[in-house]
């Protein structure tokens, strides 16, 4: 039975100061959480700090991107192993902010997740559409084709060992917010996209909600069937908000 995971995307944000204050607070109240895994993904630079400071706990460590290729001459770029010899469970990739400021398609959107893959990482694939494409009623076509380049490089099976995080770019950052009923739809489809290949492996996985999610609309979003916690952006910089997020998810 998959179960619940709430993972805070913290951007390009953070300095040593602030980041040992907010993991202060997280740790105060990480233990008031149950029912459902708890990570949190800093910028790359501040990964070492972060694995040190979550040391003894269940914390789980992320990177915010990745490398699609393993190693070589791709200057600025991170790599899985690196991320993965400080710890790191989990490597965001797809995220909207990549996709629309920087270009990433979802062919090397597909190449990173394989990368992260091949190193023992957790893909987290977001996938979601802009507010025009919502307003065109072409959402289920863009996730879906978003979903397809990753199937058709790595197979259904890469599935077992990944999650999805849905974030409809119209609500991020927006403080828009979809309803929980839209969420909802977006997220049962995802789920019936591959469960049409394999049941099981689709049964299993854990599709969060990602876009604008605070304490006090996080308990209505996860109750939903297909909602299984949430990738959180600017409420993961707040401890109370978070945790009071995490607790809602377990």
């Amino acid at each position: 039975m998959r179960g619940k995971l709430v993972a805070g995307n913290w951007k390009m944000n953070g300095s040593l100061e602030s980041i040992r204050g907010l993991m202060d607070g997280i740790k105060q109240g990480i233990g008031s959480v149950q029912g459902a895994a708890v990570a949190v993904c800093p910028p790359a630079i501040y990964i070492p700090e972060v694995a040190r400071l979550i040391e003894g706990t269940d914390i789980r460590l992320g990177g915010q991107n990745v490398c699609d290729e393993d190693e070589g001459a791709y200057t600025g770029e991170i790599s899985a192993s690196m991320l993965k010899e400080f710890g790191c469970a989990y490597a965001i990739v797809g995220h909207s902010e990549r996709r629309s400021l920087y270009g990433e398609s979802d062919a090397l959107v597909a190449k990173r997740f394989a990368a992260a893959r091949r190193c023992g990482l957790i893909p987290i694939l977001c996938v979601g559409e802009l507010l025009e494409e919502r307003e065109q009623g072409i959402t289920e076509q863009v996730v879906g084709r978003q979903l397809d380049a990753v199937l058709e490089l790595e197979g259904i099976a890469a599935f077992a060992d990944a999650v999805v995080a849905y974030e409809p770019v119209w609500a991020i950052g927006t403080g828009k917010t979809a309803t929980p009923e839209q969420a909802q739809d977006v997220h049962a489809f995802i789920r019936a996209k591959l469960a049409a290949v394999d049941r099981g492996i689709a049964e299993n996985l854990i599709i969060q909600y990602g876009g604008s999610v605070k304490g006090a609309n996080a308990a209505e979003l996860f109750s939903q069937p297909d909602i299984d916690g949430g990738l959180i952006g600017g409420a993961s910089l707040k401890a109370d908000e978070f945790l009071a997020i995490c607790q809602a998810a377990g």
